[in-house]
């Protein structure tokens, strides 16, 4: 794994989270309880904060990014991440805001200052574009992605579920 700092500024790792040794994590990165990094994973924290909250699991091949303060975007932009949040393999999440209790689908793309509320899912593949804000409880899909449809019940209840396995799961690889 390759943990390092960028300008005098080291990730803060939870030490009950996982980190797989195949991921890099770079910079000003916060990296709350019982969440978990997967193979393949980068999260640079070179040029603003990321911070994933607690029990949050980024999986396989994700790449989590900021952007710079500069004359096209002033202040820059950070990466928030709440908790309880699954980010399936393969998506990118750029400078945006995940809420609480979402769910992003594997090969999904979510770009500078999009807002994704608490509860909400973004289906596989989809294309969130910048400053788009997704409302909780709803399905999100396409590209660029669309309102599809109220959340079941099944699917909220899935939204938890997930967290807590990924806990479980990160759990037995740090026992080894």
């Amino acid at each position: 794994m390759s943990i390092r700092a960028f300008k005098g500024i080291s990730p803060k790792i939870d030490k009950s989270a996982y980190i797989d040794e195949d991921c890099s994590i770079i910079g000003d990165v916060i990296i709350g309880k019982d969440s978990s990094v997967w193979p393949m994973t980068a999260i640079r924290g070179d040029v603003h904060k990321i911070t994933i909250g607690d029990r949050t699991n980024i999986q396989d091949g994700s790449i989590l990014h900021v952007t710079a303060d500069n004359e096209f975007n002033p202040g820059g932009a950070p990466l928030t991440i709440g908790d309880d949040v699954t980010v399936g393999h393969g998506a990118i999440l750029h400078a945006c805001t995940v809420g609480n209790f979402c769910l992003i689908g594997m090969g999904a793309t979510v770009l500078d200052r999009a807002v994704i509320e608490d509860g909400a899912m973004v289906a596989a593949g989809s294309l969130v574009s910048p400053g788009k804000v997704l409302e909780s409880g709803y399905l999100w899909l396409g590209s660029p992605v669309r309102r599809a449809r109220a959340l079941t019940e099944e699917e909220k209840n899935y939204l938890r579920f997930s967290s807590k396995h990924y806990v479980h799961l990160k759990n037995e690889y740090m026992e080894g």
